[in-house]
């Protein structure tokens, strides 16, 4: 359909009965006929925490401003995770070389413990323990341990082979990393070099916020700056500016992206009652480097949570649609948490629980309860009202003046699309 004005109150019932807008063209996609179901998503701001790829987007674009550091490597514009091969290839080599350095280190000390001890080897045994010595040394250069065969099988009887350390988890592997570290950064004095860390400034374990990370400071000399300006743009969406909502008030937004004095991207947004909606993004592909669409999408949520401190309703950041069906528009799914609209029973699911169902099926209905129903289905569409030459009036009076063919199935179906209270709210327009 066709906006020719709008409040946000009612494109926010909308976008939350699947309904998006472009510019003033708002629409809803079919659900069980198209060929790629596309479902609408929004992110949980204020509980959102950056992945590791959102985290080296955001560091990428700090060293960027402040030193000038252009990143090498993929400057795809969508924040896809590593596939899992490469994650496990990345673990696996991380445990590989601990493995070795800390192989090196239990054998120096179960051979102290053995001479401790004074239990003699067997001459066979000994030389075992030798071999897989030398073979160690060899490794220096950094390839796996278990990659070699490194130690002789103990022959049938004689029980475990000593010289083999005992199999270790990764959180024990992870520790003895940890305390390797401690003891090459400790100065001499304490017990075989140890010293005690220091109390930390923060709390352990405590990851640094969205906000920390995007808003950190940069020097003085920093090589870049980058500056943020919010205009409104023309859209059908009507401004409001109510006591209680944001500073900003309420309608659609350009955010523009200044660089050095030089824009490179802007952002528009729609700022409703509930959430913050991301219409679309343009920037200049001379800067695709930073990936700016990852960028804009966490400065986006941040001000999400910015908006929220003063206005406590709006907490969401809506990202259009999620197309399970289409691998590169999966990305979405990558801000967490975040939650898939049911198609038919339009409330909201946790994307978790819809994965699995989406794998089976593109068109999924996400609500559980086979009882639920769409509780803002229209139930009485005489009440719905209608523009008619310059007067409103409800369809059930309307209908009676007009029987033109197909009129009334049109109507039935904007209704039982916008529901009960948009069509009450809204004036469909009849010539």
């Amino acid at each position: 359909m066709w906006a020719h004005s709008m409040t946000v109150q009612d494109y926010q019932d909308l976008i939350d009965r699947g309904w998006r807008r472009s510019g003033r063209y708002v629409y809803k996609p079919v659900m069980n006929q198209t060929c790629c179901p596309q479902y609408t998503i929004r992110c949980r701001s204020l509980q959102f925490q950056p992945s590791k790829s959102h985290k080296k987007v955001l560091k990428k674009m700090l060293k960027f401003l402040a030193k000038g550091e252009i990143s090498k490597g993929n400057c795809e514009d969508e924040p896809m995770e590593p596939s899992m091969e490469d994650a496990v290839a990345g673990d696996m080599a991380l445990i590989n070389k601990l493995d070795l350095q800390c192989d090196l280190n239990l054998q120096e000390s179960l051979e102290r413990e053995v001479k401790k001890k004074g239990k003699s080897t067997k001459k066979e045994e000994s030389n075992e323990f030798i071999q897989s010595q030398d073979k160690n040394e060899e490794l220096g250069s950094g390839e796996p341990s278990h990659a070699v065969d490194v130690h002789t099988a103990p022959k049938p009887g004689k029980g475990a082979d000593l010289s083999k350390p005992p199999c270790r988890k990764a959180k024990e592997i992870r520790k003895e990393r940890k305390r390797l570290k401690l003891m090459q950064q400790s100065p001499a004095g304490g017990p075989e070099g140890f010293q005690a860390p220091r109390e930390p400034k923060t709390k352990p374990n405590q990851p640094k916020s969205l906000e920390e990370l995007i808003f950190e400071s940069l020097p003085e000399d920093a090589s870049h700056k980058l500056e943020f300006t919010g205009f409104l743009c023309t859209s059908p969406l009507e401004p409001e500016n109510p006591p209680n909502g944001p500073d900003c008030g309420y309608g659609s937004f350009h955010q523009q992206y200044w660089l050095d004095g030089k824009i490179i991207a802007v952002g528009v947004i729609d700022i409703l009652p509930y959430c913050v909606s991301s219409v679309y993004l343009y920037y200049d592909p001379d800067y695709s480097f930073l990936s700016l669409g990852v960028y804009s999408a966490l400065r986006e949520i941040a001000f999400t949570r910015q908006l929220h401190e003063k206005a406590s309703q709006l907490s969401y950041y809506y990202m259009g649609f999620y197309i399970h069906s289409c691998p590169k528009m999966r990305y979405k799914g990558h801000y967490r948490p975040s939650d898939l609209l049911c198609p038919e029973t339009y409330v909201w699911v946790p994307i978790e629980q819809c994965l699995p169902s989406l794998e089976n099926s593109k068109y999924c209905r996400f609500n559980q309860d086979p009882e639920a129903a769409d509780e803002g289905r229209s139930r009485d569409p005489d009440r719905l009202q209608v523009l008619y030459k310059k007067a409103i009036l409800p369809y059930g009076v309307f209908k009676q003046q007009q029987r033109e063919p197909g009129e009334e199935a049109a109507v039935l179906q904007y209704a039982s699309l916008v529901g009960q209270a948009c069509s009450e709210r809204m004036l469909l327009f009849r010539n």
